[in-house]
């Protein structure tokens, strides 16, 4: 008896510890910028192209340029 009720335990300690938590996050506002102007700088980080201007980093897409944090 003591047996089936230590398995019982333990198996409720096991399945209640496999719980995982979901946060769920607002998008964060992207910024997209059509053109660059013509001071920009590229740069490579970590094998990544990157275009700084003004302080922040922008990486290529099909839209346009759109600011990344490195």
């Amino acid at each position: 008896m003591n047996r089936i009720i230590f398995i019982a335990l333990v198996s409720i300690v096991l399945l209640s510890s496999c719980r995982s938590r979901v946060v769920v996050a607002e998008p964060q506002t992207v910024t997209v910028v059509k053109k660059l102007p013509r001071s920009y700088k590229v740069v490579k980080i970590k094998g990544h192209r990157y275009y700084y201007f003004n302080g922040r980093h922008y990486k290529k897409t099909r839209k346009g340029y759109v600011v990344v944090r490195v």
